[in-house]
């Protein structure tokens, strides 16, 4: 996106890095939490992993990290990964976290002998602090032995104390994982990075927002510049009014999807036109934000909301320091708008929650995505997550967890099913995940609710759950 999108770098903002280092450091309870984390997803899932500061260094020396880890059984043995003056798989893994702190999401990668890497982001009060990596599987076992057999010179056998047969029996005996398992378990570590990050509570689904907004924008741009290849002289495009305009009609039909992509592509040719000029672009935003608020929603309510948006919106733009933010506080606008009008135009809550709902029951079994369920609903996303969480008095990752484990509460005693086929059948990643969150729900494992021939269902809040298996359960 030009200059104008190394403003942020997305990484490490707001403290140095020493600055940051020092929060695990000094924090004994961060670190003990984070170790308890660490130990719980080994546990679960069999993985190796390790904790890194914001300057990629490991902190602390994991209980998690087994004898048959590969790091341990084929990494120091791989020529190419210890070639001297030059530290490839270093790069890698740095390259590989610096992505994830980018997306704020886990970042699935692995290396050319097919070991699989995974790695979240964790984050302090808005900055990335850290990132937590897994491994412990092979792609393709075949394949990899093959690249073994065939390429003898790769390998430094450590002064022949270990013989290439042995080496081979090394790499025979790490497990393989498919796609799909890769899936769930940068999912479940996703989810225990969000547990350890601290401040904002939805700073992650923010960073991965922002980049998914950025890499929608960024293929619009790139698509100008093959329209107009001269980029010394984009000005002459001018500001796009007939996009502000189109903007602004369709927010006043209430149709959001059209209004996003109107903005996306105004935005676009406003950075492009303007490389480097974050203090220009951010006036526009402002003249934009207040158009905007002039929408007229209804004689009652257009007053209020135009307050609404002058008084906050235009604070955040005003104090905004990256052209991430700017472009998320107008999709937040824009979002909010269009759904406040669409209600106002005779789309009920009620009707559209009733087909979530509907939708919902029928397919809780198998993984839905917000995205998936909101346009059933007919509403965006995030207008529908606001809605549901007001109507329904939780959020929807705690609504579904709840239909699933009372689906497996009947399972539990109307059938001889065991626990891992109970598990598959109610879209639990793994028999270890469902007795967490099982737990979490009820107060006892699968086995003794079995056992005892039932229980009763209680909400995670009335559990004496500790603080951090509670966010993980989330």
């Amino acid at each position: 996106m030009g200059d104008i999108m190394k403003e942020n770098k997305g990484f490490a903002q707001n403290r140095s890095l020493s600055e940051q280092a020092g929060i695990w450091s000094t924090n004994e309870d961060l670190m003990e939490k984070a170790e308890k984390i660490m130990f719980d997803y080994n546990q679960a899932t069999g993985s190796n992993i390790c904790l890194c500061d914001s300057s990629l260094k490991p902190q602390f020396p994991s209980r998690c990290d087994s004898d048959n880890s590969p790091e341990k059984k084929i990494c120091p043995f791989c020529k190419k990964g210890n070639m001297q003056g030059s530290t490839p798989c270093h790069d890698m893994h740095t390259n590989a976290i610096r992505e994830a702190g980018r997306k704020g999401c886990c970042h699935i990668y692995n290396c050319y002998m097919g070991l699989l890497f995974w790695t979240s982001p964790i984050y302090t009060e808005g900055a990335f602090s850290g990132a937590i990596r897994g491994s412990g599987f092979l792609t393709e076992k075949q394949k990899t032995v093959d690249i073994f057999l065939n390429a003898n010179d790769t390998f430094v056998m450590c002064n022949s104390e270990i013989p290439n047969e042995e080496f081979k029996e090394r790499i025979i005996s790490l497990p393989e994982a498919d796609g799909e398992k890769v899936q769930s378990l940068g999912e479940m570590m996703q989810l225990c990075a969000e547990s350890l990050s601290s401040g904002s509570e939805d700073y992650h689904e923010t960073i991965k927002r922002r980049a998914q907004q950025q890499e929608t924008i960024s293929k619009m741009i790139e698509d100008l510049k093959q329209q107009y290849p001269n980029p010394d002289k984009p000005d002459k495009l001018g500001y796009p009014l007939e996009k502000e305009k189109t903007l602004l009609n369709s927010l006043r039909k209430g149709e959001g999807f059209e209004a996003k992509k109107t903005l996306n592509e105004l935005l676009a040719m406003l950075f492009f036109t303007n490389p480097g000029q974050f203090k220009y672009v951010q006036l526009r935003v402002i003249e934009l934000v207040v158009l905007i608020s002039r929408v007229e929603v209804s004689p009652v309510q257009s007053g209020n909301l135009s307050m609404e948006i002058n008084s906050q919106n235009l604070r955040l733009v005003q104090e905004a320091k990256t052209i991430e933010e700017l472009t998320d506080i107008l999709h937040n606008i824009v979002d909010r708008v269009s759904g406040t009008i669409s209600s106002f135009r005779g789309i009920p809550h009620a009707a559209a929650l009733r087909k979530a709902e509907n939708f919902i029951m029928e397919n809780f079994t198998r993984k839905i995505s917000l995205k998936e369920i909101s346009a059933v609903a007919g509403l965006s996303p995030p207008y529908f997550s606001t809605i549901f969480k007001e109507e329904m008095g939780e959020n929807l990752s705690k609504y579904l967890n709840r239909l699933r484990v009372e689906k497996a509460s009947r399972l539990l005693l109307d059938t001889e099913m065991s626990l891992s086929e109970i598990a598959s059948c109610c879209c639990f990643e793994d028999q270890s995940w469902f007795s967490k969150i099982f737990k979490a729900y009820t107060g006892i494992s699968p086995g003794k609710y079995r056992n005892q021939g039932g229980g009763i269902i209680r909400n995670i809040g009335d559990n004496n759950l500790s603080e951090d298996l509670r966010k993980t359960a989330k």
